[in-house]
């Protein structure tokens, strides 16, 4: 792992697991504005428990912040923090809704702030450390069958060719021994 990886990791990775102890450990400051994102989500089979979607949140947010700052899968470490993000930012930072413009822009800042984060997180989610992707690697091996295909069907035809030159001299030699 470069140096970048070993220090901006663990740095893109503190403010989800500050962030998601404070989750876990005081849910209830957050119930207020997580109780009406939660009765939207209940058609969807979540349940219309804020406390419990605030804790699950934090959770996501201390592992995957943990897993990224570590090393550890560091890709899915990303995705799952992004997918705990979203929903962070348009409960936490619903500029839109507000009146007072010293908030508005307090919360403006927040999000564009989060967007920030979910950008870094979407750039460490596709980094692999300088080594060939799936697709990639995916893509080689699928050279390589072509070429092996190739090879052998030329190898197989010039084998037949051969076959076919030998069965001829065999009986031209057995006619030439008959006469």
């Amino acid at each position: 792992m470069t140096l970048v990886r070993r220090v901006a990791r663990p740095l893109l990775a503190a403010i989800f697991v500050v962030q998601g102890l404070e989750q876990l450990r005081h849910p209830s400051a957050l119930k207020p504005k997580v109780a009406p994102f939660a009765e939207r989500l209940a058609p969807l089979g979540l349940p219309n428990d804020p406390e419990l979607l605030v804790r699950a949140n934090g959770a996501t947010m201390v592992a995957g912040g943990a897993l990224l700052a570590t090393g550890r899968v560091p890709r899915l470490a990303s995705l799952a923090l992004a997918g705990a993000l979203v929903p962070t930012t348009y409960v936490g930072h619903a500029f839109w809704a507000e009146t007072d413009p010293a908030v508005k822009r307090t919360q403006r800042i927040g999000f564009l702030k989060n967007l920030g984060l979910l950008g870094g997180l979407l750039l460490a989610s596709v980094d692999t450390e300088g080594r060939p992707g799936l697709a990639y690697r995916a893509g080689l091996a699928s050279d390589s069958a072509k070429r092996t295909a190739k090879k052998a069907r030329r190898d197989a035809k010039h084998a037949a060719h051969a076959a076919r030159r030998e069965a001829k001299l065999a009986a031209a030699q057995a006619h030439d021994a008959l006469t």
